[in-house]
């Protein structure tokens, strides 16, 4: 059914002119306009998906919203349809979906009901995100690696959030509940719309500046165009470049805008991530009590093996100065036995009692030794008697011989016939009369004694020819 504008006009003008008799109750008014929509018939929709929720814990269903540039309406997936479908809806995802409008008796509101979906593409705003999201994670600013350490027990929390709203509120009961010791700091900011990012960030540098254990970075739930504060790059970057770790809590469990990739830990909800940095009390003292036993069975089992250890390296004590000293009692033993060290006296009597054995050795030898040495010589001699003529004979000969010819050539032989030999002062030989002059002592030898002389006259060989 199509309405008019005139048509308006005039139901205006008829319901003025009605008697107050005739009004429809509000339950009758929307049964009729559940009938009026009704009467559309089904028809194919295609729409980008925004807003999702579901499924429902209790019930299963998916409730959302379709939009196109100019339009936006609600949709309600019952769990049947959505087993069906046979993919996951998620924000973004442009749907064909077959079904008809209906209206909700208890609000009044007026909602799409599928009977049959399937995807169309997703939508341009979807790809941007993801597109966005490749080019991070490919930079490394999503890796696990980079990510910074949140201490376990965080004592100051800076919260950065809206001050509108309930989310502070639940940030903070959330940290009171699980641990009052917590000191929690706040910086408003606004977390959507233009200007947002910019607006986060300088919140992100003064939160910095306090230098907290962490940053809470939280806003409660909304629809995808919402959330797109937390799609920006520049925010993204921000927070990934951040001087303290940053613990993100932004929507609700299907929510993941990026910068949840780039942040040091991700939380599904405000409250998740309050309390993933602020331990319960009872959790604290748990993990105390736990690990004070733990030390107590480890310091147990260390102790008994140590006195396990001490023990046997006793043992092995005791048996090596056991074996020491009875080895060094042996050698004492052995020491003590030596005749030198029990009586030193017999050193020398055993000393003197080898000389005097020396010396009757000796004496004993000696008569022996002269009596054999004596018939020795003896015995040598007779030999010697007896091969002495045959020996020297044939050398008395030759030696006669030879004083025969050394007779003949001795000079006193030749003095012997008349002949002198001449000396000169210094003894040398006067064989040249020239060497002499008158006046000159000579000494002359001659063939029986010598006599000294006057030279009065020389003369010479060439004269004497």
């Amino acid at each position: 059914m199509a309405w008019t504008t005139a048509d308006m006009r005039g139901a205006c003008t008829v319901s003025q002119a009605v008697d107050n008799s005739d009004a429809l109750t509000v339950t009758e008014a929307v049964a009729s306009a559940n009938d009026a929509v009704s009467s559309l018939g089904s028809m194919l929709v295609e729409g980008e998906v925004t807003g999702f929720r579901g499924p429902n814990a209790r019930s299963g269903h998916c409730y959302f919203q379709v939009k196109d540039e100019s339009a936006v309406m609600s949709v309600k997936v019952w769990k049947w349809t959505y087993a069906k479908c046979g993919f996951e809806l998620k924000d973004g995802l442009k749907l064909d979906m077959w079904g008809n409008f209906d209206v909700y008796p208890g609000k009044g509101e007026l909602s799409f009901l599928p009977k049959r979906i399937a995807v169309a593409g997703e939508g341009p705003l979807q790809r941007q995100v993801e597109a966005l999201r490749a080019k991070l994670k490919a930079e490394g600013l999503a890796d696990p690696a980079r990510k910074r350490p949140i201490p376990r027990f965080c004592t100051r929390v800076c919260v950065v959030t809206s001050l509108s709203g309930s989310v502070l509120d639940d940030v903070k009961r959330t940290l009171l509940r699980r641990n009052r010791l917590v000191e929690i700091q706040v910086v408003g900011t606004r977390i959507q719309g233009e200007g947002a990012p910019q607006d986060i960030i300088r919140a992100l540098e003064v939160a910095a500046a306090a230098r907290p254990d962490c940053i809470l970075l939280v806003r409660g739930g909304g629809s995808y165009e919402d959330l797109m504060t937390f799609n920006d790059e520049t925010l993204c970057r921000a927070v990934a470049a951040c001087p303290v770790p940053v613990v993100t809590g932004i929507g609700h469990e299907p929510d993941n805008p990026i910068v949840d990739d780039v942040s040091d830990r991700r939380a599904s909800t405000p409250s998740g991530a309050a309390e993933s940095v602020a331990p319960a009390l009872d959790e604290i003292v748990d993990s105390i009590n736990t690990r004070r036993e733990r030390l107590s069975r480890s310091m147990e089992v260390i102790l008994d093996r140590a006195h396990r250890a001490t023990g046997q390296q006793g043992e092995l004590m005791e048996r090596s100065v056991r074996a020491r000293l009875s080895h060094e009692r042996l050698n004492v033993e052995s020491m003590a036995s030596r005749r030198c060290l029990s009586s030193p006296e017999t050193i020398v009597s055993d000393r003197e009692a080898q000389l005097i054995q020396a010396e009757q050795r000796l004496l004993d030898a000696l008569p022996r030794n002269l009596e054999r040495a004596g018939r020795e010589v003896e015995g040598l001699g007779g030999r010697l008697a007896s091969i002495a003529p045959r020996i020297v004979r044939p050398h008395e000969v030759r030696v006669a011989s030879l004083a025969a010819t050394l007779d003949a050539l001795s000079p006193l032989k030749v003095l012997g016939r008349g002949y002198a030999i001449a000396r000169d002062e210094v003894g040398h030989v006067v064989t040249d009369a020239a060497t002499l002059s008158p006046g000159d002592s000579v000494s002359v030898r001659v063939g029986s004694g010598s006599f000294a002389a006057t030279v009065t006259e020389t003369t010479p060989a060439a004269m004497q020819e």
